[in-house]
């Protein structure tokens, strides 16, 4: 009971820390600095769809930037067409959650083992890429969408107000509905977890033989949180598109996959906070180291995660939840009063 009441506590914390987030960045920051933020922030959700999926689901997926490419090319070519981007933006979250949801099927119900469900998972990604990359030329375009190949699609409208095609978000705008989907991803995820079809996939990762056992059909929860994942990849693929008002193939690649798989480790796996920590941690280093030529970006990002995988391998998160249980014990421990010495007992004098 109390595991369960500071859990709650803690994804109640973590959500009132990001409501003020919201209010407060816009004051704080420059409209440059914030576009920095909203990236982060997008990056984020696709970290949370990792996150959700390996840590509670136990589904080690190397190709979650699949379902991120295809979230950002959806809305990019239906929004091109259609010129509006209320039904675009529900097309980016459903497309990749479908393709999700069929390559699931085929993984969870063909009972592949794991090591098959990470080479299926990254052969789909890359073909994906090379499939994209070449479609180069003006035959290649869907409606008046032009698919553009390497050079990638340019000028994607940015979301609008519902109904109105011409009132398109600000920096400002789009800052805030990336940042509330951030923070309602986490809030329905965490209700997920707490609910039964949470604990099920919860049960079915750490045992799942024993799941079977119970009578639940372990294969359709992991096809349930692997569809979820997907989802929630293709949501921010739809806002990294509009970010950048500008996609290419380079989203599905394999740099882009082990970025992922880094922030997760980093962060904390079987947590949801911890991957957005990672993130931003590591997308700010990586911009950083990128101003400078005395160190390479990539071999930096590969000593960090050597050094996380031997020093913290649980992650930020949960050694810092670790090293707080600890330090709580100890400070309880020094303020419970000494127990009293036991009294001498009197013996009565013999007559």
């Amino acid at each position: 009971m109390n595991r369960f009441v500071t859990s709650w506590v803690s994804a109640a914390l973590w959500l009132a820390i990001g409501i003020v987030l919201l209010f407060g960045l816009p004051v704080m920051l420059d409209d440059y600095t914030l576009i920095q933020v909203t990236i982060y922030a997008v990056m984020s959700i696709l970290g949370v769809s990792l996150a959700f999926i390996w840590g509670f689901g136990g589904i080690l997926c190397f190709g979650q930037t699949a379902f991120f490419g295809l979230g950002a090319y959806t809305y990019a070519i239906a929004v091109l067409n259609m010129g509006e981007s209320t039904l675009p933006f529900f097309l980016a979250i459903g497309v990749p959650a479908l393709f999700a949801a069929l390559l699931g099927y085929v993984i969870f119900y063909g009972r592949l083992s794991d090591v098959y469900m990470g080479v299926i998972t990254l052969t789909v990604t890359l073909i994906l890429f090379n499939l994209v990359n070449s479609t180069a030329g003006p035959q290649w375009k869907i409606g008046v969408a032009p698919l553009g190949g390497f050079n990638g699609i340019p000028g994607i409208p940015t979301l609008n107000v519902p109904g109105n095609a011409d009132d398109v978000l600000s920096p400002k705008g789009l800052f805030d509905v990336t940042f509330v989907c951030l923070l309602l991803v986490y809030g329905a995820l965490r209700v997920l977890i707490g609910s039964k079809v949470g604990h099920v996939i919860i049960a079915a990762k750490e045992n799942e033989q024993r799941a079977l056992l119970l009578g639940y059909d372990v294969r359709a929860y992991k096809l349930f949180a692997f569809t979820v994942g997907g989802a929630i990849a293709g949501l921010a693929g739809c806002l990294f598109a509009n970010w950048g008002a500008f996609t290419n193939p380079t989203i599905f690649g394999l740099a882009q996959s082990a970025q992922i798989i880094i922030w997760v480790i980093v962060g904390g796996l079987g947590t949801l906070v911890g991957p957005i920590i990672g993130c931003v941690a590591i997308e700010w280093l990586t911009t950083a180291i990128g101003t400078q030529q005395t160190f390479n970006s990539n071999l930096m990002l590969g000593a960090i995660l050597v050094v996380f995988v031997l020093v913290v391998p649980r992650g930020i998160v949960p050694s810092l939840g670790s090293l707080g249980e600890w330090l709580y014990r100890q400070l309880a421990h020094k303020r419970m009063p000494a127990p009293a010495p036991a009294a001498t007992p009197v013996l009565p004098r013999r007559p």
